[in-house]
């Protein structure tokens, strides 16, 4: 059997079938690989069997070699005991960040390059180039689409790996041309959620592997506002499932939930989609991971995200002598969350990223902030 020029992660969805496609189209020597990263647990709520078969039928379709790795193992001790670990502490991860650093650009890199191929190519919508010798990930074409948020954990040697086939793209534009194609997977819904969790109620699924411990819900100032059936399973803003009815001298707006007690198993809430509890214009971040291989600077303006899908939000960064990063933002921000990804942009460069320790929210219980990230007169 030959060597492929390149292996694209084909997941049974439109996105690889596409990315696939236009490398064979390229002329390049293409193989496909379907990896599985997550074992059926038996509750009938696991796609990958049927992302498989699809899979299959895209590489029958053109004609090129359809290989299979088990990762379920890997993802488990790499990616799942983490998401357990961090919701038990109270805090919100993404699954998503993890899958692509320790799965998606580890492990099928390696085993790309066991089959033989120099290259491995996904269908996410962002874009790698080569300039002044350091490879950059950009910003998919698509800025609805864009997911360079998921991928800023990635370094020089897997963008030097890497090809983005699809990164140019407009959704539109992907599905005319699998439809035009004849690809069987052209009309085929785009996966939405946490992957292993897929169509399930969230809180039984994590009920499974955290046992739920009630408690109280209150306002910030600490008064009772009803029960909760376990920190652990809200975040910050998240306004569904606080299953809060009437309050006495309340008025009958929604509740959201503004900070999180782990250690008292207490849960606070406010009325409002903007309260100010749940704002906040500074974070101090774990150790940053940068794509180039360091900061642009000890002190830099740039933009932030933190949360996927987000607009873009101008700060200054400070780079601590520990790796970590204190972000002051021009204006505030709503339920900035420990856990979740701080990811930084120059244009339309990702400069990399790194989880979310803690924030200036009213109610963060963390560290003191340094005097160097006091409000800026």
């Amino acid at each position: 059997m030959s060597r492929p020029d390149v292996v694209v992660g084909v997941s049974g969805g439109v996105d690889s079938s596409v990315a696939a496609l236009l490398l064979v189209q390229q002329g390049l020597d293409v193989a496909g690989l379907f990896m599985q990263n997550w074992a059926d647990d038996g509750s009938g709520h696991c796609r990958a069997e049927d992302d498989r078969r699809d899979a299959v039928a895209v590489c029958g379709r053109l004609g090129i070699p359809f290989h299979f790795r088990d990762f379920s193992a890997e993802y488990w001790q790499g990616v799942f005991e983490h998401f357990l670990a961090e919701y038990a502490a109270g805090r919100t991860p993404n699954p998503d960040v993890l899958c692509n650093r320790e799965v998606k650009f580890k492990h099928f890199l390696d085993a790309a390059r066991e089959l033989g191929a120099g290259r491995i190519a996904t269908g996410h919508y962002a874009r790698v180039e080569q300039s002044g010798g350091r490879w950059r990930l950009l910003r998919g074409a698509d800025r609805g689409k864009d997911q360079s948020y998921f991928l800023h954990q990635l370094g020089q040697v897997q963008l030097a790996a890497t090809m983005f086939p699809i990164g140019h793209l407009e959704k539109s534009q992907l599905r005319r041309i699998a439809r035009e194609s004849g690809l069987p997977t052209h009309a085929k819904k785009d996966s939405t959620g946490i992957c292993f969790i897929g169509e399930r109620d969230f809180r039984q699924f994590l009920g499974q592997y955290l046992p739920a411990r009630e408690g109280e819900i209150r306002d910030p100032h600490g008064q009772p506002i009803g029960r909760h059936p376990g920190v652990f399973y809200f975040t910050l803003g998240q306004r569904e499932g606080l299953n809060i009815g009437g309050v006495r001298g309340r008025p009958a707006a929604p509740w959201y939930v503004v900070g999180k007690d782990v250690a008292a198993n207490i849960l606070y809430v406010d009325q409002g989609h903007d309260s100010p509890w749940l704002q906040s214009s500074r974070l101090r971040s774990e150790a940053m991971h940068w794509i180039a291989g360091g900061a642009p600077a000890a002190t830099f303006t740039c933009t932030a995200q933190t949360r996927y899908r987000q607009p873009d939000e101008p700060c200054r960064v400070s780079v601590g002598d520990d790796g970590t990063v204190q972000v002051q933002f021009e204006r505030p921000q709503r339920a900035v969350t420990p856990g979740q990804s701080l990811v930084l942009y120059d244009g339309p460069e990702c400069l990399g990223g790194a989880v979310i320790a803690a924030t200036d929210a009213a109610l963060e219980q963390r560290a003191p902030w340094p005097v160097s990230l006091e409000r800026q007169a």
